[in-house]
């Protein structure tokens, strides 16, 4: 399963990397995108938990 942040849609709002910190972080111009590859194992949850809190239906998991 791999995080994808769609740049396009993303609005900066913080939830995904507060949601999950060690898949999400901050870029410089103030949006999200995955800091990794895969969802690390044992946090297939906590992928699922910021693919639901986006308010603008930016992140998935393939």
């Amino acid at each position: 399963m791999k995080p994808v942040v769609d740049q396009d849609l993303c609005i900066g709002c913080g939830v995904c990397p507060s949601v999950a910190p060690s898949m999400f972080d901050m870029n410089d111009d103030g949006k999200a995108y995955a800091i990794v590859d895969e969802v690390p194992a044992g946090e297939e949850d906590l992928a699922e938990e910021a693919v639901e809190s986006c308010p603008v239906a930016a992140i998935t998991v393939e």
